[in-house]
């Protein structure tokens, strides 16, 4: 999750005041702080300070940015599921997707935006979705992958987002959280299945995991020490757990799954430290990291068309939406006089 620092004048960069002070400079800031101190939420209609609605407008449409686009790598292999069922499963997942896109825009639409300009700087390239989006599905165990490793990583990142100061965005991720984990265990399903088959298809589900694995580590975002805005976003209880710690609980935890798969992750430096009492990993290859974040990954024009060219295509539904809104209020305005 990317946020926005707050520098405040005569304050370190990422410390917030303290009550006392901000209350003789700004009441409003003072009950602000107030409740972000007693882990209150705040809602739409409270003050909140500017840079605070930027870093949730930033942060909250990017989330659902992801969402629309995270559904194109999997929607790619609907129509070449290998049975009914699997097709049905991945309808339903790719359709919640969705849903958590919408619910998302919603929540920030409560900050003062709208959908259509949140839209439009997506489609503008000024916006951002998550990186991991930009590779291709080359076989059908990377849809397993991706429910088990890339949801399994958001997941990670989301479940402490149901704490988040800002009550909208927090209400919409309990519900998101709770379809995600479902995402997680049937993309872990799935791929059980695949190695209960042939040679080819335990190779083909090897070859998912080398490819994904690195990937998902590097969904946490930047190393601690190189994310020099996390510290006001967990001031502000936006942010409640840094990169480096929900890493090393997703290594943590998929550790093990991988071990009762049977798969092995890509990682010769993977190893158990009884002294820390956690997994050691490798080094992540923030460069390639970057240069997808910064639009030159394998398919970032081609993900960026694709929703571009379906939102222009889908402009009939929506006139034809509103156009049938607006009957309805017009016969609602008539009966009502």
């Amino acid at each position: 999750m990317y946020t926005q620092a707050m520098d405040l004048p005569g304050q370190p960069e990422g410390k917030a005041p303290t009550i006392a002070h901000s209350l003789e400079a700004d009441p409003k800031l003072a009950r602000f702080d107030a409740a972000i101190d007693a882990d209150g939420r705040i809602e739409p209609q409270d003050w909140m300070p500017d840079n605070y609605r930027k870093t949730l407008v930033r942060q909250i449409s990017q989330h659902a940015h992801s969402e629309i686009v995270g559904m194109l790598p999997e929607g790619n292999w609907i129509s070449r599921a290998p049975s009914l069922k699997r097709k049905a499963i991945l309808i339903a997942k790719v359709q919640d997707e969705g849903g958590h896109g919408l619910y998302l825009y919603s929540a920030a639409e409560t900050l003062g935006t709208s959908r259509d300009e949140m839209i439009a700087a997506l489609h503008s390239g000024k916006a951002k979705y998550s990186s991991i989006f930009n590779y291709p599905t080359l076989s059908w165990a990377d849809v397993g992958v991706i429910g088990w490793l890339v949801d399994g990583a958001a997941i990670m990142n989301q479940i402490p987002l149901c704490r988040c100061s800002y009550g909208p965005y927090a209400r919409a991720m309990v519900r998101v959280c709770k379809e995600e984990s479902f995402h997680q265990r049937q993309g872990y399903e799935s791929l059980l299945t695949l190695m209960k088959g042939t040679p080819e298809q335990r190779d083909m589900v090897q070859d998912a995991v080398n490819r994904w694995w690195w990937k998902c580590l590097a969904m946490f975002g930047p190393p601690d020490a190189d994310s020099p805005n996390s510290a006001q976003g967990m001031r502000w209880g936006i942010k409640r757990i840094s990169n480096d710690d929900l890493r090393q609980k997703f290594v943590d935890a998929t550790v093990p799954q991988a071990q009762l798969l049977g798969v092995t992750l890509p990682d010769p430096d993977l190893k158990w430290n009884e002294t820390r009492g956690h997994y050691d990993y490798g080094a992540i290859d923030w460069k390639e990291f970057w240069q997808t974040v910064n639009g030159n990954g394998p398919c970032n024009r081609e993900r960026l068309g694709t929703r571009v060219h379906a939102w222009e295509q889908g402009a009939w539904v929506r006139e034809a939406a509103q156009a049938h809104a607006q009957k309805q209020r017009q016969r609602a305005m008539k009966e009502a006089a």
